[in-house]
């Protein structure tokens, strides 16, 4: 039995930051992870490249049961504390769109970085270790295949359920429930949303067009690229409204947000009113996707011929398109589990159980889900420092 002051479950973004802080708060640490890497989600992250942060972080940007809670974490270690030690670190990065930062070169340097911050401060990471037993006897005791691990705290940062083939088991979940912690119910978030044959069927040609689009649902809505796929719809706009998106609700999508649709067929009208309906709408939207439009409307003769009416429909079916997707691509493709351990249940500056001293959850396995665009990444930053610093 191997006796620590912290054992950090999970080698993600959030268990390794937290274990960084600890060890060099002098806290003997151990980072274990059943995988056979470190920063997997990190490194396959922005296409390889890592969306560490967002400029723009704010809170009403994360989901929660209780949107506050996160407050104090993300107010005490900022992004611009991140981005200084990112600099430190002497890895160069560039902003996108949407105060999106991502590394020039490789998310591997990400990674890398937080492997030297780990061993510098004396923290041991230990790969291919799956907890088998955590109990607990006054300390928290951790049996694995590889032997046991003893000590007064336990920090949980195993993440959720999307993407399993990187290593997500759920395990976190289980861990708050053995010790009386309470669930929000977990889904999948940030993922490409599906249609039933009879919507997918008349937009089966349409699959790899991309368009400027705003998509709404409820009060929510964003505005970024959207994407056809042969199931249905992903694309940022997409993976941004699913976190809000229930099953039974319509989305709301203008397919050219980036032009004034009804200014523009009006000139069209005026200017070349002898040209077809479809012809028409392919001055403003890809052709295939104006065939499809035109075709759903069946309006007759050139647009010339159409009345006000006609030109008001052709305007809504672009702008105002409501449809109905039938779920989603599930965790498999997720990039973030939305629900997970009450924050109800948590210290909002700690991170620890209320009801279990020495207990603490961090990341991804708590309700706490940022928007697409490294929100998550500095969530795991955060709540990662703050029981850093609390350990």
């Amino acid at each position: 039995m191997e006796n620590l002051d912290v054992i950090v479950l999970g080698a993600g973004a959030a268990g390794l930051f937290c274990a960084i802080e600890a060890a060099r708060r002098g806290r003997r640490v151990v980072v274990l992870d059943h995988a056979k890497a470190p920063g997997e989600k990190i490194r396959i992250s922005g296409g390889g490249r890592c969306n560490f942060t967002n400029l723009q972080i704010a809170p009403e940007r994360f989901l929660s049961q209780n949107p506050r809670f996160a407050l104090s974490a993300l107010r005490r270690y900022t992004q611009h504390d991140f981005i200084a030690r990112v600099n430190a670190a002497g890895i160069a990065w560039h902003e996108k769109t949407l105060g999106q930062l991502f590394c020039d070169g490789s998310a591997r340097q990400i990674v890398d970085m937080l492997l030297r911050d780990l061993a510098a401060a004396g923290g041991v990471l230990r790969l291919g270790v799956a907890p088998r037993e955590i109990g607990h006897d006054g300390s928290f005791v951790v049996r694995t295949d590889d032997g046991g691990f003893r000590a007064p705290r336990l920090v949980v940062a195993t993440g959720g359920k999307s993407i399993p083939k990187m290593g997500a088991t759920g395990l976190g979940y289980r861990i708050a429930e053995q010790f009386g912690l309470r669930l929000v119910e977990t889904r999948p978030g940030l993922v490409p949303l599906t249609f039933g044959p009879e919507v997918l069927e008349p937009l089966r040609p349409l699959a790899g067009i991309s368009v400027p689009a705003r998509v709404s649902c409820g009060k929510a809505g964003f505005q970024e690229g959207l994407l056809f796929t042969h199931r249905g719809l992903s694309g940022p706009s997409i993976l941004q409204i699913s976190s809000y998106w229930r099953e039974g609700d319509s989305l709301r999508v203008n397919l050219a947000a980036d032009r004034d649709v009804a200014a523009d067929l009006a000139a069209i009208k005026a200017s070349q009113g002898r040209i077809a309906v479809k012809t028409a709408l392919a001055r403003i939207l890809p052709e295939r996707l104006a065939q499809v439009v035109a075709e759903r409307l069946a309006l007759k003769g050139n647009l010339a011929d159409q009345p006000k009416a006609a030109m008001a429909a052709l305007t809504a079916a672009v702008t105002e398109w409501e449809v109905k997707p039938n779920g989603s691509e599930g965790y498999r493709t997720a990039e973030v589990t939305l629900g997970g351990v009450d924050t109800r249940d948590l210290d909002a500056r700690t991170m620890e159980a209320r009801a279990v001293p020495g207990l603490y959850f961090i990341g991804e396995v708590v309700d706490v889900t940022g928007w697409l665009g490294g929100y998550n990444f500095q969530w795991a930053w955060s709540s990662g420092w703050a029981a850093g610093q609390a350990v």
